[in-house]
């Protein structure tokens, strides 16, 4: 009987060590350094996550969602720089921090509105691949910090709200009769964070249906959308539209939605007027994107083992939704 008794609790020792993701290449440290280019007479400032190691790794892409700066999303930076990447977050002037910074707080939400503009879309398109051709020419130039410390054939770009939405159309969302108009085939897989359908009615499977790099989704069933008005659950219709994987290849695409979710839960801190935040949603975010980053970015075994068994849901609470396809 007692032998049973400790087979019992060794055998649920190893599956719950199993079931919690630790990337091989893990860093303690991780270096950090606010910097800026310009292209066309436009700046964009920078903030650079560096692992401890010196050898070229795959890069990640961070872009925030409206009014947000390159400051936001640290929890998923250093996350993700301690997991063996190099993560470069974008500040996209015209929809970032300022637009609401020096604006009386009764009137902030209308200049926010105002600012998710065809304009500042259009601007964050130009963002994306003017850094990442700046990159390009600092992992070649010498003495710089990035010299030869990034693999620019592995790369990712991730993002919340506005920044889901630049994800999306880097990734290769479909515009109407312009077609995959913003797609970097640079990059090799995408992290959206509360992701969005089309607006006005949009054909969601003409938009995503043909998106052909590993996808990660996430989203509530409390994350609404106060630009659009559309419901939360609207946001689910982007992984519902995205091609499904070739039954002889690996899973491609990815979805977690948590139960009671609002749209800061993704963020560094609470919006304002949203419910106590949980803090188990972060703790599940680091785990599932890095896992996603190894599989999708390094071809790591064994993080697509664990993405598509079952170890993601022990990272989630009851009501909490994941999806694999």
């Amino acid at each position: 009987m007692k032998a049973l008794i400790v087979l019992f609790f060794l055998s649920s020792f190893i599956a719950a060590k199993e079931s919690v993701y630790t990337p091989s290449s893990a860093d303690t440290k991780v270096v950090t350094k606010l910097t800026s280019f310009s292209y066309d007479g436009r700046e964009v400032p920078l903030k650079i996550y560096l692992p401890a190691s010196k050898k070229p790794v795959p890069l990640i892409l961070l872009s925030h969602g409206l009014g947000g700066s390159r400051k936001v999303g640290a929890y998923l930076g250093e996350q993700w720089a301690r997991a063996g990447y190099v993560v470069v977050a974008m500040q996209h002037v015209g929809s970032d921090e300022s637009v609401w910074k020096d604006v009386p707080p009764l009137q902030r939400k209308r200049a926010l509105t105002k600012a998710a503009s065809v304009q500042t879309f259009l601007a964050r398109m130009k963002d994306v691949p003017a850094t990442l051709d700046q990159l390009e020419k600092w992992n070649v130039e010498k003495n710089h910090l990035l010299e030869k410390r990034m693999d620019m054939d592995h790369i990712g770009i991730g993002g919340h709200s506005y920044g889901a939405v630049t994800t999306q159309a880097l990734a290769g969302q479909q515009f109407g009769p312009m077609g995959p108009a913003y797609l970097d085939k640079r990059i090799d897989a995408g992290f959206a964070m509360s992701p969005s359908i089309p607006r006005k009615g949009g054909d969601a499977k003409k938009a995503f249906g043909k998106i052909a790099i590993p996808m990660l989704l996430m989203t509530g069933t409390k994350d609404g959308n106060f630009i659009t008005k559309a419901p939360p659950e609207s946001r689910r219709g982007v992984f519902a539209a995205l091609p499904a994987s070739d039954k002889k290849a690996k899973t491609l695409h990815y979805q977690l939605v948590f139960k009671d979710a609002e749209h800061g839960a993704f963020s560094d801190h609470k919006l304002p007027g949203e419910d106590t935040r949980n803090p188990n949603h972060h703790r599940a975010i680091k785990a599932i994107s890095t896992a996603f980053w190894d599989s999708a970015l390094k071809n790591n075994a064994k993080a697509s083992d664990w993405l598509n068994g079952k170890s993601p849901t022990t990272y989630l609470a009851k009501g909490d939704l994941w999806q694999k396809k």
